[in-house]
């Protein structure tokens, strides 16, 4: 579907103050509405929600303690090979399809999810260790939980709002990380322009924007990665679309795959 977003002055992001450090059982959903209402916001047809992945991990109970891990003999070497703690490794081998590449420091897997990342997209940051030494992992079914996120807003708002989990990630040939989407519902997650015209009417063949990334990149920057405790921001001004699409939709196919 050829369906570019044109430019808009009115395209507004939005950070949402006041959202708590979110635990474990935590209505999520809950949580983001009333922040939203606190800051004297009302959801309108449109809207797209961007949401931290850390929050969604923390209410969905992914938090791993790492003297409950058990190191199988493949972690232990793995741990030799990249100078990592075995119960690490042992947690990325869970999360994995696939170890793509392995250094001192660094773990590129496939991971269950089909997303290509650094250590799984396991995390220690911005989690309290009270009780001994934790990791965060990624939601078990990230579009699922941006699907609960996304029925539970349009229902309390009564209009239709996108959802997108959004997470760091490194990128090939690139230094520091960007957001990206790693669950989406009631949004477009890419945008097919092949077969239009460029200015001077040549056939588009291979253009498709991401604006799932696009979007969740932009709100990143903006919750920052530190000390700012803001993981929600709100996208305001795009056109309505109606789409079923979601973040599997935009991994690239196996078969298509140059550097695996």
């Amino acid at each position: 579907m050829n369906s570019s977003v044109q430019a808009t002055a009115k395209l507004c992001f939005e950070v949402i103050p006041g959202i708590p450090l979110i635990k474990a059982g935590d209505p999520l959903s809950r949580i983001v509405f009333d922040a939203i209402s606190a800051a004297g916001l009302e959801l309108v047809d449109g809207d797209i929600l961007v949401v931290a992945q850390k929050i969604v991990s923390k209410a969905e109970d992914r938090l791993a303690p790492l003297d409950s891990v058990s190191p199988s003999a493949e972690a232990r070497r793995l741990a030799a090979e990249t100078e990592k703690d075995p119960a690490i490794c042992q947690l990325i081998l869970n999360e994995s399809l696939t170890v793509l590449r392995k250094k001192p420091g660094v773990i590129i897997v496939r991971h269950r999810l089909g997303h290509v990342a650094a250590n799984a997209g396991i995390d220690q940051s911005n989690i309290e260790h009270g009780d001994g030494e934790c990791a965060l992992l990624l939601p078990i079914d990230s579009d699922g939980s941006a699907r609960g996120l996304h029925d539970d807003f349009c229902a309390a708002a009564g209009c239709k709002v996108g959802v997108i989990i959004a997470d760091s990630m490194n990128r090939p040939w690139r230094l520091g990380t960007v957001g990206g989407a790693i669950g989406c519902a009631g949004v477009q997650v890419l945008d097919d322009l092949r077969g239009g015209r460029d200015l001077f009417g040549r056939e588009m063949k291979v253009s498709m924007v991401n604006r799932a990334d696009s979007l969740a990149a932009t709100a990143t920057l903006l919750m920052g990665e530190t000390l700012e405790g803001t993981p929600v921001v709100l996208i305001r001004g795009l056109p309505v679309v109606a789409s079923t699409e979601t973040a599997r939709d935009m991994i690239r196919p196996l078969e298509d795959d140059l550097f695996k």
